[in-house]
């Protein structure tokens, strides 16, 4: 019975820690798909659009980026809030660089 016990909590650990390490994957392909789409979206299409260079256009994106995610990451298992958080920081992130890279190869900074 003993035998029985200590086997059902290993599998038990062990669907945990894989269910872990997918929900880690799950939010770092997130994360940097987030970043580099907002980058890219910058750069490429609003490169002549004189607001993005506004320091407050990363965070209403990224703002607007995470409550977009919220609600899916409540349906989508393994993943929380804190992927909706880290995916609307990381949006932020890639639309302040695209904005950076745009200045720069506009020579004004």
């Amino acid at each position: 019975m003993h035998e029985q016990t200590s086997r059902v909590i290993s599998e038990g650990l062990v669907f945990h820690f894989f269910a872990s390490i997918a929900g880690l994957a799950m939010t770092v392909a997130a994360t940097a798909l987030g970043f580099w789409q907002a980058r890219r979206f910058t750069v490429n299409r609003l490169q002549y659009v004189d607001a993005v260079q506004n320091g407050l256009a990363p965070v209403l994106a990224g703002v607007g980026a995470a409550i977009v995610a919220i609600p899916v990451v409540m349906i989508v298992p393994l993943i929380g809030t804190g992927t909706a958080l880290l995916f609307g920081l990381s949006v932020a992130l890639g639309v302040s660089s695209g904005a950076r890279d745009i200045r720069k190869r506009l020579g004004a900074g």
